[in-house]
């Protein structure tokens, strides 16, 4: 399908030498065309623009041309009309978690769609189909879909983390190797183009467009309303740790090679877990989608593998599990919300790692990471393997890209924060050197990034590399097609094929 898109206006780049060329000179004339659309606005410095401007990532810290607060998606197409008119980048925020501040542009000068106003949730039970403002916050919705039907989707545990970018760009959780990301739950979405129309996509209605968004929607539309499948929220789960004495670099060698030989050969599908280590412990922590006995012999073969035990296993009931992940945070999450940190983040994808690999990337963690009073991480996550309903969608589903059980074995994340001040220098060379020692290790085609842990040191073309891999040339030629002056632009956004 190709679809013919007439913008009015061809945008110009953002980095410009000339000072009053700068995008933030066009406040005014942006301002004027929002009042006359009638669309709602933060005015510059109130309240609500401190609110809304300041970023979960105290590092990346930008100033927008103009925000504006929509409470529907007539007003977010009349604010993508005004963008493209007046010539700005524009990029929708949700819960504003982007780790690359990318809901704030990642540059000065965007105009930012705050879309937190609209967070709707509401369930039909007929079709059990839930519809899904963007602006929803991740608990929000967990909370409204229990309370409407004791329904559920598949999506992380942030409860400040927003629906839409979590979703769009995949959205892991502690429900994914049984029920898959919360990408493959919607069924379809709402969106407003760069051409300012409205349209609905699903698999039957602008297919194209519905197979971009699910894995790289921020670079193809603002979505408003997303329509997600849900299941009956189990009744009994169980959250369920592991200790590990992981103090030298052989301890860390042989688990690892423990827990990726159980989980490639099909671990239940029921055991969602991740390895937690950080400067003052190591542990598995997880949710079993069942009760302590049920997990005690789903567990036991990978527990006698590492000769350790359970140190945890406590049965709750769907929020209950839900809230003791939160870590103390409020669930039912909406406005106002200021959670913060000052922090640098990478992810990886890897298949499972060869001993080699192992050796370099447990020599780093000891030798390294452990010598560093700082309050890092390193989430290893129990993403795929035989039995893992991340990997038994189609791997041309959609667009997210890491669907093979074997080569997409472990998703990682790995957290640098300081509690107070300037992140320090020596920061970045930490974790860069960290993922280097899985890197070059594996070929090129067996790694890859996730852009819902977004790192913002990458060059343009470095990170739509490993963020899309195969799905890249369909992307680019989709992004030519439905965006080709990047009206969607942030800077690791895809480019439009040439």
């Amino acid at each position: 399908m190709r679809l013919q898109i007439a913008l009015s206006a061809t945008l110009a780049g953002l980095a410009v030498a000339n000072p009053m060329n700068s995008p933030l000179n066009k406040r005014a004339a942006i301002d004027d065309c929002l009042k006359t659309a009638n669309v709602p606005v933060n005015a510059p410095n109130s309240n609500d623009w401190r609110a809304d401007s300041n970023p979960f990532n105290q590092r990346l810290k930008y100033t927008p041309v103009a925000m504006a607060v929509p409470t529907n998606v007539q007003q977010i197409a009349a604010a993508v009309s005004c963008a493209a008119k007046v010539g700005v980048k524009v990029n929708p925020k949700s819960g504003g978690h982007s780790y690359a501040s990318f809901g704030l542009g990642g540059e000065n000068g965007h105009f930012i769609v705050q879309l937190d106003r609209m967070n709707r949730v509401t369930y039909d039970s007929a079709s059990q189909i839930a519809t899904v403002e963007a602006g929803a916050r991740l608990g929000h919705v967990a909370t409204l879909l229990y309370n409407q039907g004791r329904r559920a989707f598949s999506h992380g545990t942030c409860p400040g983390v927003g629906v839409a970018g979590h979703s769009l760009h995949g959205g892991f959780g502690f429900s994914s190797h049984t029920y898959g990301l919360a990408v493959d739950w919607i069924v379809g979405a709402t969106v407003v183009l760069a051409n300012a129309t409205i349209v609905e996509t699903s698999e039957t209605q602008n297919p194209e467009i519905f197979w971009a968004l699910r894995g790289a929607g921020s670079n193809f539309g603002i979505v408003s309303t997303f329509r997600f499948k849900t299941f009956a929220a189990p009744s009994q789960v169980t959250v369920f740790e592991v200790n590990l004495p992981w103090n030298s670099a052989q301890a860390i060698v042989s688990g690892w090679t423990a827990i990726q030989d159980w989980l490639k050969a099909g671990a239940p599908k029921e055991v969602n877990g991740r390895v937690f280590g950080s400067a003052m412990q190591t542990q598995i922590q997880g949710l079993y989608h069942g009760t302590p006995a049920q997990l005690r012999t789903a567990i036991q073969p990978l527990l006698t593998k590492l000769g350790a035990s359970l140190s945890r296993a406590q049965q709750y009931d769907w929020m209950g599990a839900f809230s003791y992940y939160t870590y103390g945070q409020q669930v039912d999450v909406t406005r106002p919300y200021n959670l913060v940190e000052t922090f640098y983040s990478k992810s990886l994808v890897t298949p499972a790692l060869p001993n080699n690999v192992l050796q370099n990337v447990a020599n780093y963690w000891i030798q390294r990471a452990k010598s560093l009073n700082r309050d890092w991480f390193i989430i290893i996550d129990l993403y795929g393997g035989a039995n893992s309903a991340i990997t038994k969608v189609p791997a041309n589903a959609t667009s997210y890209p890491y669907r093979d059980p074997n080569n997409h074995l472990f998703l990682y994340e790995f957290y640098d924060r300081v509690r107070s001040g300037n992140y320090p220098n020596d920061g970045f060379s930490f974790l860069d050197g960290w993922v280097k020692a899985f890197t070059d290790g594996l070929s090129t085609s067996q790694w890859g990034m996730y852009i819902n842990y977004a790192d913002p040191t990458m060059n343009r073309a470095t990170a739509q590399d490993v963020y899309y891999r195969t799905s890249l040339p369909r992307l680019k030629q989709l992004k030519a097609q439905l965006d080709p002056n990047e009206l969607f632009y942030y800077p690791q956004a895809i480019e439009p094929a040439k």
